[in-house]
C-alpha cells in the first residue's frame, strides 16, 4: 500500500474532525491507519450529501463504486478501502451499504416526525460507523458487542443533531422530532425563529437525555476490547459527551452559537482518562492535544 494514501486519509480525519483524531490516533499500526481510512470514507459519503457542489462524486457514483471496488480508480479512497478489507478480513460490507442508505435519507427527508425515525437514521449514519469499527478495534468481528458500537454511534449522531440545529436549519433541515417539540409547547414557527426559551431548553435536555443513555450502554463490556481500542473510545467518547457541556455554556443557543471543546478541556480529560490505563502511557502521549 502507498503510504501516501493512508496519509491523505489520515489528513482528512484530522481536518474534519480533531476530537476523533485525537482520539484514535494514539491506536497501533494497522488499526490507526484503518480508523483513518473509515473516517474518510464516511466523511466523502457526507460531503457528496451535504456539500454537493465541493464534492468528487453524487452519492449515486460513491455506491456505484464501493459496489465494484476491486476495480474503482480516480480517487485515493478506492486503494485506500481495498487495503482496510485485505487487512481486516471480519470486516463487512453491509454496514458501509447501510451507511450510504442513511445519508441518501437527507436527499429526501428534511424534517423528522418522531424520535422513533430519528433513532433509525442515528443508526444508518452513526450506528453503523460503530459496527465498521468493531472488527478494526477488536481482534474479532466484533459481534458480541454489536449493540454497544451500535449504540455509541447512535448517543454521537444526537450530540452532532444538538450542536448542528442551527447549521441545519440554514439547509431547511429540522432533525429534532416534532413529537418532542410538541410536547414541550414549541412550534415549527418557533424553530424558524430560533426562538431560545424555556421550551426549547426543555427539548434539548431531553435530546441530551437521550444521547447520554445511549453513551451509557456504548460503554458496557468495554473491558473486551484490547487496552488501547478501550481507551481510544472512552477517549472519543469523552470529548463528544462534553459538547454538550458546552452547549449548556453557550445558554443553549445552538442556533447561533457553536459549541466545542478547548483544547485544554480535552487535555483535562485525556488526564483522568489515562490513568484508568497506566500501561499505556506511552501511546496516551501520542494522543495529547497538541
Amino acid at each position: 500500500m502507498n503510504e501516501t494514501i493512508l496519509n491523505r486519509c489520515e489528513e482528512l480525519m484530522q481536518k474534519g474532525s480533531s476530537s476523533f483524531y485525537q482520539a484514535f490516533r494514539g491506536l497501533p499500526s494497522p488499526r490507526r491507519e484503518a480508523v483513518y481510512v473509515i473516517y474518510a470514507f464516511c466523511r466523502i459519503i457526507d460531503d457528496s450529501v451535504d456539500e454537493p457542489e465541493k464534492s468528487m462524486y453524487t452519492i449515486h457514483e460513491i455506491r456505484d463504486r464501493f459496489e465494484h471496488l476491486e476495480k474503482a480508480e480516480g480517487h485515493f479512497i478506492w486503494p485506500a478501502l481495498r487495503w482496510l478489507f485485505s487487512n481486516f478480513p471480519h470486516l463487512d460490507k453491509g454496514p458501509f451499504f447501510r451507511q450510504m442508505d442513511g445519508q441518501m435519507i437527507d436527499l429526501e427527508v428534511t424534517h423528522y416526525g418522531t424520535m422513533k425515525d430519528l433513532e433509525h437514521y442515528c443508526y444508518l449514519v452513526a450506528g453503523t460507523v460503530g459496527e465498521m469499527l468493531l472488527p478494526v478495534l477488536r481482534d474479532d468481528n466484533g459481534a458480541e458487542v454489536a449493540v454497544n458500537g451500535i449504540a455509541l454511534g447512535k448517543g454521537m449522531q444526537i450530540v452532532n443533531i444538538i450542536r448542528d440545529v442551527g447549521e441545519d436549519r440554514a439547509r431547511a433541515r429540522r432533525y429534532v422530532p416534532l413529537e418532542i417539540m410538541e410536547k414541550h409547547g414549541y412550534s415549527e414557527q418557533d424553530w424558524a425563529d430560533g426562538i431560545v426559551d424555556e421550551r426549547f431548553v426543555a427539548i434539548i435536555q431531553e435530546l441530551k437525555t437521550s444521547a447520554l443513555e445511549w453513551f451509557r450502554l456504548g460503554m458496557d463490556r468495554l473491558e473486551t476490547y484490547p487496552a488501547e481500542s478501550a481507551f481510544a473510545i472512552e477517549l472519543a467518547a469523552a470529548f463528544y459527551s462534553t459538547i454538550l457541556q458546552a452547549v449548556e455554556r453557550n445558554d443553549y443557543d445552538v442556533y447561533t452559537k457553536r459549541a466545542f471543546v478547548t483544547d485544554e478541556l480535552k487535555l483535562e480529560m485525556l488526564g483522568v482518562i489515562v490513568k484508568r490505563y497506566p500501561v499505556l502511557t506511552y501511546q496516551a502521549s501520542r494522543t495529547a492535544v497538541s
